[in-house]
C-alpha cells in the first residue's frame, strides 16, 4: 500500500514539473521571439516644412444690416382699404403700398378747391374795380388774403389727403404684411418691413488691442455660420470710443450682395485680413499634437538603409489661419513633418509615408 501511495506521489511530480517546465520554456521562446521580432512600419502622410507667405488675420462674430432697411409705418389713422403688394415682392421708389380709406379727404379737398375759385373770382373782381378807381385798397388785400389762406387750406388737404397712401421710400425687396384689409390702424402702425438687399452692413466688435491694426478700408470676408454665403468686404466705419464695460470697440463693414442671399439680422464670421508676411513656416493644425508638456510634432528621419524613422520634436506655435497653425520655433525649412497617423507614433517608430489614405491623428 505505502509503494502505491508512493509511486503516486512519484508519478503527480513529474506531471507537476513538466507542466511548469513547459510553461517557462513557452515564456522563454515567446519572449525570444518577440524580441528578434520587427514591427511593421507605421502609416503615415507627411510634408516638407518650406517658408512661405502667410496672410494673417483675426476673427470676429458679427451680424448682418441692410444698408437701406426701415420698418414701414402709417401716416394717418383709418380703414385700410387694399394692401398692393404681396409678400418678398421687389417694389421701386415712388410704389404704392397700401391705401387706407380717404373718401372723407376727398370731399374735404373739393370743397377746398371750390373755395379756392371763389376767393380768387373774389380777388379779380376786387383787382377791376381798383383798377377802375371805384373800389378799396382794403378791399383788394383782404380778397388776395383770402386767396393765399384758401390755397394753403387746399395744400393742407391735399397733405392729408397723400398721408391716407403710403409709397415705397426706395427700393428694394418688402416683408409680410402686418395689417389686413378693414382694419382700423392708427398713426405709427408698422405694416410691414422694406429692405434693401443689394449691399450689406456687417456690423462686428474688435478688442480694444486690436484696434491698432485696423483700418478704414481694409479687407474683410464674411461666411455664414453653415458656410452657405461668403463675401468679401471693406471696412467702411470704426466707432471712436471702446467700450468700457466690455473693452471691445464695434467696426461696420459694406459687403456686396447681388444674390441676395445674405439677410438682415444673421450670425456671422468676420475676418478681418492683415498685411501679408514672408518666410513664415505653417502647418496644418494636424500635424501639431498637444500634451501637458507643451506641443510637439514628428519629424521624420533617415535610418539604416534609408528606413524612416519619427522623432518627437516639441515646437512653440503661434497665430492660426483657417487650418494652418504657425510655428515659431523647433522647425526649420526642409525638415519632413507627419501630418497624420501620430496616434500609432512613438519617438524612434518606424513609419512609411502612405498618401494613398488620409490618416487623421484622432484613428
Amino acid at each position: 500500500m505505502f509503494k502505491r501511495l508512493f509511486i503516486a506521489v512519484i508519478l503527480l511530480g513529474a506531471i507537476a514539473g513538466g507542466i511548469v517546465w513547459f510553461k517557462y520554456f513557452r515564456e522563454g521562446m515567446i519572449a525570444q521571439y518577440m524580441a528578434g521580432a520587427v514591427p511593421p512600419p507605421v502609416p503615415v502622410t507627411a510634408l516638407t516644412v518650406e517658408p512661405a507667405a502667410w496672410e494673417p488675420g483675426f476673427e470676429a462674430v458679427g451680424t448682418a444690416i441692410s444698408a437701406r432697411g426701415v420698418d414701414l409705418a402709417i401716416e394717418s389713422s383709418g380703414l385700410v382699404r387694399s394692401i398692393d403688394f404681396v409678400p418678398n415682392a421687389v417694389v421701386t421708389e415712388g410704389q404704392v403700398l397700401l391705401q387706407i380709406d380717404e373718401e372723407a379727404e376727398r370731399a374735404g379737398l373739393a370743397a377746398g378747391e371750390a373755395a379756392l375759385a371763389l376767393a380768387q373770382a373774389e380777388a379779380a373782381r376786387a383787382q377791376t374795380l381798383t383798377s377802375r378807381g371805384v373800389g378799396a385798397p382794403n378791399t383788394l388785400e383782404t380778397a388776395e388774403a383770402q386767396v393765399e389762406s384758401a390755397r394753403a387750406q387746399v395744400a393742407q388737404l391735399q397733405t392729408a389727403l397723400d398721408a391716407k397712401q403710403s409709397r415705397a421710400p426706395f427700393g428694394g425687396v418688402v416683408g409680410i404684411p402686418r395689417v389686413e384689409v378693414g382694419q382700423y390702424v392708427t398713426p405709427g402702425t408698422i405694416y410691414a418691413t422694406l429692405q434693401d438687399l443689394e449691399r450689406m452692413y456687417v456690423d462686428f466688435t474688435v478688442p480694444e488691442q486690436q484696434l491698432s491694426v485696423i483700418a478704414l478700408d481694409q479687407a474683410v470676408s464674411v461666411t455664414t455660420e453653415v458656410g452657405a454665403f461668403s463675401a468679401e468686404g471693406r471696412i467702411i466705419a470704426i466707432e471712436p470710443q471702446v467700450d468700457p464695460n466690455s473693452r471691445l470697440a464695434k467696426v461696420r463693414a459694406e459687403v456686396s450682395n447681388p444674390s441676395g442671399k445674405l439677410l438682415p439680422g444673421q450670425f456671422l464670421r468676420v475676418r478681418v485680413a492683415l498685411p501679408v508676411e514672408d518666410g513664415v513656416i505653417a502647418l496644418p493644425q494636424t500635424a501639431i499634437v498637444a500634451s501637458l508638456y507643451g506641443s510637439y510634432a514628428y519629424v521624420l528621419k533617415k535610418g539604416e538603409g534609408d528606413a524612416l524613422t519619427a522623432t518627437q520634436v516639441f515646437v512653440q506655435t503661434g497665430r492660426r489661419n483657417g487650418t494652418q497653425i504657425e510655428v515659431i520655433s523647433g522647425l526649420s525649412g526642409g525638415d519632413q513633418v507627419v501630418t497624420s497617423g501620430q496616434n500609432r507614433l512613438s519617438n524612434g517608430a518606424a513609419v512609411a509615408i502612405d498618401d494613398s489614405v488620409n490618416l487623421t491623428s484622432g484613428e
